[in-house]
């Protein structure tokens, strides 16, 4: 019987691990495999070699922009789980018709990426919105320069983007927690603030975690936003990463920014795991 049930359980999962392993293994081994290879133009030498990581870590570029992405990564992840958690607590302990709260969070998505991008593009402009407004109002005499094509833009335009990401499971993480809880906390003299720190933080740390990595993991393969709102001031390891599969026609250095930049956001999270969760274990 129990091998039946669980030979039942292999066919009934198969499909999905099938379906998953050709769209995301497969093409990750081709990129392993192409970061090997070497190309000069159209011709594709697939001669075993470790030249393509020798010359991204020996570029001085190379570690600027992934230096710079993970720090505009980071600085989203801050700001953005900054104004999530304010919004995500006043929906789960506040606010009593939740589900409408719910909804207005998903009202960005009913947009497109791409044109959520241009609006801040037009909002950031030399002649947008935010300058007309302030010269309207006789804040400035000029309009402001920095506002747009560097990395206040692409940090801005990424944490609008993604505060939905944010807010949802840090809202799931204070709606698990017993009320009884804050109660007793009440009961034993603790002043709201107090009540705060000792008890709702470190039982919502998980969903500040996970919408920390939600967040962190692909702002910093973002292109998109960089490209139109980043200048030369705010391009990311990602814009180079497109140069080399697109105009440099070079696939192998390509693969091997990827795998660099894989690797490199993978060692920032694990880290930042490890230290959340020590964290958590020293404020309860």
């Amino acid at each position: 019987m129990f091998r039946s049930e669980t030979s039942r359980g292999y066919a009934l999962s198969a499909p999905a691990t099938l379906y998953v392993g050709f769209l995301v293994a497969a093409p990750l081994v081709i990129l392993i495999a192409y970061s090997f290879w070497t190309q000069t133009y159209v011709t594709l030498d697939r001669t075993p070699t470790l030249q393509n990581y020798r010359d991204a870590l020996a570029d001085p570029l190379v570690r600027h922009l992934m230096l710079r992405s993970i720090w505009i990564a980071g600085a989203v992840t801050v700001v953005t789980v900054a104004l999530a958690y304010p919004i995500a607590y006043f929906i789960a302990m506040k606010a009593r018709k939740k589900t409408i709260w719910l909804l207005l969070i998903t009202i960005p998505f009913w947009s497109s990426y791409l044109l959520r991008v241009f609006a801040w593009k037009l909002i950031l402009g030399f002649n947008g919105v935010m300058n007309s407004a302030l010269l309207g109002l006789g804040l400035i005499d000029e309009p402001l320069g920095f506002l747009l094509y560097n990395e206040f833009a692409v940090v801005l335009t990424l944490a609008h983007a993604w505060a939905p990401f944010a807010i949802l499971p840090i809202y799931v993480s204070l709606q698990k927690i017993d009320p009884s809880l804050l109660e007793a906390a009440t009961d034993l003299g603790n002043s709201p603030a107090q009540r705060f720190f000792r008890v709702t933080l470190p039982l919502t740390l998980p969903g500040i975690i996970a919408a920390c990595l939600i967040i962190f993991i692909p702002t910093v393969g973002d292109y998109v936003t960089p490209a139109l709102v980043g200048g030369s001031d705010g391009k990311m390891i990602a814009n180079l990463i497109q140069v080399q599969f697109g105009a440099a026609n070079n696939w192998p250095l390509g693969a091997t920014l990827s795998l660099i930049a894989m690797l490199s956001v993978g060692f920032v999270a694990i880290v930042f795991v490890i230290a959340g969760t020590s964290l958590g274990r020293r404020i309860r």
